[in-house]
């Protein structure tokens, strides 16, 4: 199995493959989990009573640490979307309003985990270090 370096890098390859092609099933609901556990079922009101406002709650990022995604379903991504609006985030940071840098990706070592990625929506989020970086591998930086 995978590891990744950058938790933020590896939500963005979950956005992917959990949200939008649907190939990493069962998708993670923060609601559903606080449920389980007895905790609510309302992420905003348990983040926000917690004092949670504009974090990752633990609870999400504990399974998002510990998910494994096999190599071949990452051997199948050839785009990546980038957007505060993602899915993922706010199943992550339920009380979270995109404006800061939560979820910033600080490095692209994990591309090595994607060998067919061609194309990176979103890619203004990234420093221009990063977005040369992308270009320099051939994936488009849109």
């Amino acid at each position: 199995m995978a590891q990744f370096k950058d938790f933020n890098f590896k939500l963005v390859v979950v956005e992917q493959l959990m949200y939008i092609d649907e190939k990493l099933t069962p998708p993670f609901r923060l609601a559903d989990l606080l449920r389980e556990r007895g905790l609510g079922g309302d992420p905003w009101e348990y983040a926000h009573r917690h004092g949670l406002d504009y974090k990752v709650v633990p609870e999400a990022r504990a399974f998002f640490e510990s998910l494994e995604i096999g190599d071949e379903l990452l051997a199948g991504v050839e785009e990546l979307c980038m957007d505060g609006g993602n899915q993922v985030y706010q199943e992550c940071a339920p009380v979270w309003d995109g404006e800061d840098d939560l979820f910033d990706i600080s490095s692209l070592d994990d591309l090595t985990l994607l060998p067919k990625l061609r194309r990176v929506l979103g890619s203004e989020f990234l420093g221009p270090e990063l977005q040369d970086e992308l270009r320099g591998r051939g994936i488009a930086a849109d």
